[in-house]
């Protein structure tokens, strides 16, 4: 493993890169997590030219210009970016949570550079009503002026801070450190904050209905592995996830037992999962 930033049209952004000469594959963590959360289980993805990226706004990545927008569709933009910077021309997608939303946006706006999909916990994004457009977009703008870190939390230690992560719920300890002692940064007064933009807490202003977000997966044209948590977790649940997957044109479902963060806790029952698919096996 070691450490790497790119030079991209995002601002220079930082990953972890595991292994050299397999095939090439991005890995795309979820909402407020970081390059981190894949090292469970990059040791059990030997061969492959692994890649785990810190999406703008998250880890030791730079953070988005204030006249830009946190959204899916800028974040699908930042992965072609990365993939440019590496020389990929095509490569396959392991995306966990809002990774994996990011995945499947990537995958049908850019179906020629990508040869399969392995998600977790995820089939395309978070939806909204239709009729919910406006209010969504002023509660959004509501907030548009505050300053970014005027409300930082400051934690004296690394365990404090792994505590408040675990009040956040889904994570053991052991899962959560590491995302937690990637995702700090020095505070001025001493101790430690979190060094992800916070403007990532904030609403966002748009999001797609159901029906176009089925649209967008209806385009997919690679193969695709998801892997998600048994019984379904609240944010995707199981009848959103099937409804997805039936307008795939190439989709084997493996249900685990287990929370939202299946790939850190049961690294080896999702890198069974996928390791095979990932290398080109059916």
């Amino acid at each position: 493993m070691r450490e790497i930033t790119l030079d991209t049209p995002f601002g220079r952004l930082a990953g972890l890169r595991f292994g050299h000469g397999g095939a090439p594959v991005l890995a795309l963590h979820g909402w407020l997590d970081n390059a981190a959360s894949f090292l469970p289980l990059s040791s059990r993805l030997a061969g492959l030219d692994l890649v785990a990226i810190d999406l703008p706004g998250h880890g030791a990545s730079a953070h988005l210009p204030p006249s830009a927008d946190y959204t899916l569709v800028a974040a699908a933009r930042a992965v072609l970016s990365v993939a440019d910077a590496l020389g990929w021309s095509r490569f396959s997608l392991l995306g966990h949570s809002m990774g994996g939303a990011t995945s499947t946006l990537v995958a049908a706006a850019a179906p020629e550079r990508i040869e399969r999909m392995a998600l977790i916990e995820a089939l395309g994004g978070l939806v909204e009503a239709e009729d919910r457009t406006a209010i969504r977009l002023r509660e959004a703008f509501a907030v548009h002026g505050e300053p970014a870190g005027a409300r930082r939390r400051v934690f004296p230690d690394v365990a404090t801070a792994v505590r408040a992560r675990l009040q956040a719920g889904g994570l053991t300890e052991l899962a959560a450190r590491p995302i937690v002692e990637r995702g700090l940064a020095p505070a001025p007064e001493g101790g430690f904050t979190w060094r992800s933009d916070a403007r990532l807490t904030r609403p966002t202003a748009v999001r797609m209905t159901e029906g176009q977000m089925r649209d967008v997966i209806a385009a997919i044209e690679c193969p695709v592995r998801l892997v998600h948590a048994v019984p379904a977790f609240r944010f995707f649940p199981a009848e959103a996830r099937d409804g997805r997957a039936a307008r795939l044109r190439d989709v084997e479902l493996v249900g685990i037992e287990g929370g939202h963060h299946l790939h850190m806790e049961l690294p080896d029952a999702v890198a069974d999962a996928i390791g095979p698919f990932l290398h080109g096996e059916r």
